[in-house]
């Protein structure tokens, strides 16, 4: 054991590089940007309960498209009848080729 009482205990060290240069956290300023949203909204309604929204920008962005592809798709499958889709599906098998039909299965011949 006593070869390894020289060992320095801790990270390693890298020479020309500064401890000083620590990057910000990004949690200082949600954080200060979460209290001013709350603090906005309390002063707005008073003493009512109060959802604060979390979401990034990007993760709005994402949401608010969603809900309008999804109208579209919506809007899309409104405008068509039951008659009209059963015609439309009916024109597709036509189109398809015979590899798709069920074979006709036989023990007797």
């Amino acid at each position: 054991m006593s070869e390894y009482n020289s060992v320095s205990k801790g990270s390693l060290k890298l020479k020309g590089v500064s401890l000083a240069s620590k990057k910000k956290k990004k949690k200082d300023k949600e954080r200060k940007r979460l209290e001013e949203q709350v603090l906005a909204t309390e002063s707005e309604e008073g003493t009512k309960k109060v959802y604060v929204d979390k979401r990034t920008p990007a993760q709005l962005a994402f949401d608010k498209i969603q809900e309008k592809r999804q109208m579209e798709r919506i809007l899309k499958k409104a405008s068509k009848t039951h008659k009209r889709r059963v015609e439309g599906f009916n024109r597709h098998l036509d189109t398809l080729t015979e590899h798709y039909d069920i074979p006709k299965v036989s023990w007797t011949k």
